[in-house]
């Protein structure tokens, strides 16, 4: 099974998240992402290397960014969480 490490970055908006459904959902997003790593679609360009899952909630795309790095057993990175506005831009400040 995958160790799951989750970024600073990350981890300070899901733990801002007041909708407890939201914040649901972006559990059962990572569970699913950590279930099976090539869930999510893998980026080119600029951002190789990182994979996105997406998903929609009250009218509003949400996304997660994550990478998966194997050392010893597989460990899936969460780098990024959020809304699908500005998220890639946001992402290359993190990635880069």
């Amino acid at each position: 099974m995958a160790k799951l490490i989750i970024s600073p970055a990350a981890g300070k908006y899901l733990k801002k998240l007041k909708d407890k459904k939201l914040k649901s959902l972006f559990k059962d997003a990572i569970d699913e992402i950590i279930a099976d790593p090539m869930v999510g679609d893998a980026k080119v360009g600029d951002l190789e290397g990182i994979s996105t899952y997406a998903f929609r909630y009250n009218k509003t795309d949400y996304r997660v960014a994550y990478t998966v790095e194997y050392v010893n057993d597989e460990t899936v990175v969460v780098i990024l969480a959020g809304t699908h506005e500005n998220f890639y831009k946001e992402l290359k400040k993190h990635w880069t």
